[in-house]
């Protein structure tokens, strides 16, 4: 099957850097640090921490206003008791420099014959500042959300890109932006970009530019591979690598349907284990939603109707890689599922899992879910690009014994996956480095 399949355990197509590059070690202080945001209050490892799976564990994110920005995890809550305002989950960092074709769960960053095309270009129009890459276009946009890390009131009646340039503006000192930074953070973050670049006399201006604090949070982000697994192990020949059940778990995932099989690796195929492509799978909507406008259906979202505006592209999102799925839940592109057990049985028959959804097993205060019934009745009515099918229990636990088997085991070793975390004593002159906090 193995054979078949054309399988090989190493899904990495491309260079990455290593996290010792100078360029990955500037990109990490950045990524912890909240003066990429808006109100100095969340930094991008807030939402993508290391030791959270490459996310943060909550079903959808808590962006800015966080009533204790340093605690992540379940705790983590809006302050003042607010909704949760950003409408999807938060996806994993890890392995992100392998994706080939898109970025975001509907694709709105995307490799097109020309170049990438972003949000800053009607689709599908390429970006001439969308970056090196896809992980370089992708860093550019959660800064831009006023969800995520830009708040109300930064560069407030600017685009996207005044507000990435009010933000290098502010971490170089040569722009005044609300809540500036002390001369001696600027002067830290000078010296930093200097020896990254290797330019000891460069200005600010030059230096610090949206287009490089993009470049090296791309590169902190790209070192990010795990992709050393039981699974690859067992392919390239140790074959007690994994268990009886993991095996009964992967015939299962890759047999059709025809063969007594569950026909998943249709869409999660390859040595990434997935398309890359955009399915609708029935996942129930909660949360404040993403409709095509401001104030649209409320709790609904799109997917990547949102990008093309094609009617069939409706409640269609990105097949996520299942590299890592165990440790990179909740699941689904609103985390509606917090047990991988659950994520499994809703993909064998989605029309049962979202008739049948229990929004209980949500583990996050103040995720919207007042309009569950009627908006669940509403993607029931679209078109599926999953048939329901009967299975049994035992089914799903040799499948989930198998995707254990995708996990790297450094993502569940603090002593590794700590070559990813700034150490405190990197702190910056004005403390806004994320020494995070976890609670359960």
């Amino acid at each position: 099957m193995i054979k078949q399949q054309g399988l090989t355990g190493n899904p990495v197509r491309t260079s990455t850097p290593s996290i010792d590059s100078p360029k990955a070690q500037l990109g990490m202080l950045l990524f912890f640090n909240k003066a990429l945001s808006g109100n100095l209050d969340v930094a991008c490892a807030s939402c993508h921490h290391p030791l959270l799976g490459g996310g943060d564990n909550l079903s959808l994110s808590v962006g800015v206003d966080a009533a204790d920005p340093d605690l992540l995890g379940h705790g983590r809550v809006v302050g003042g008791n607010q909704a949760i305002g950003v409408p999807r989950n938060a996806p994993t960092t890890f392995n992100i420099g392998l994706w080939q074709q898109v970025m975001f769960h509907d694709g709105r960053v995307a490799q097109v014959t020309d170049g990438i095309t972003t949000p800053d270009k009607d689709f599908p129009r390429v970006d001439p500042l969308a970056g090196r890459n896809l992980v370089h276009a992708q860093a550019r946009f959660p800064i831009t959300s006023v969800a995520e890390m830009r708040g109300k009131q930064f560069d407030k009646h600017g685009t996207a890109q005044s507000c990435r340039e009010a933000l290098a503006g502010r971490l170089g000192g040569y722009q005044k932006a609300p809540k500036a930074l002390q001369k001696a953070a600027t002067r830290y973050w000078l010296d930093a970009f200097r020896q990254a670049y290797n330019s000891p006399t460069a200005s600010p201006k030059a230096l610090i530019t949206e287009q490089n604090i993009a470049e090296v949070l791309a590169e902190y982000q790209r070192s990010q591979v795990f992709v050393n697994n039981p699974w690859r192990s067992y392919i390239n020949g140790d074959l007690d690598a994994i268990n009886t059940t993991a095996k009964q778990g992967a015939l299962l995932f890759f047999k059709g349907r025809d063969q007594g099989g569950y026909a998943c690796a249709s869409c999660h195929r390859g040595d990434f284990f997935t398309d890359e492509g955009f399915h609708n799978i029935l996942l129930p909507p909660l949360g404040p939603g993403k409709a095509a406008q401001e104030g649209g259906a409320t709790q609904l979202d799109l997917g990547r109707f949102l990008v093309t505006q094609r009617e069939e592209d409706k409640f269609r999102f990105r097949t996520p890689s299942l590299l890592n799925v165990e440790v990179t839940g909740p699941w689904g592109h609103n985390g509606a599922y917090t047990s991988l057990d659950a994520m499994v049985a809703h993909m064998l028959h989605p029309f049962n899992g979202a008739i049948y959804y229990d929004s209980a097993q949500l583990r996050q205060p103040n995720v919207q879910t007042q309009h569950l019934r009627e908006n669940i009745r509403e993607i029931l009515r679209s078109n599926s690009d999953l048939s329901g099918q009967g299975y049994e229990e035992q089914h799903v636990r040799q499948l989930v014994a198998f995707l254990q088997t995708l996990t790297d085991p450094c993502t569940r070793k603090k002593e590794c996956i700590g070559k990813w975390v700034p150490t405190a004593e990197r702190q910056d002159p004005m403390g806004l480095q994320l020494n995070a906090r976890f609670s359960d």
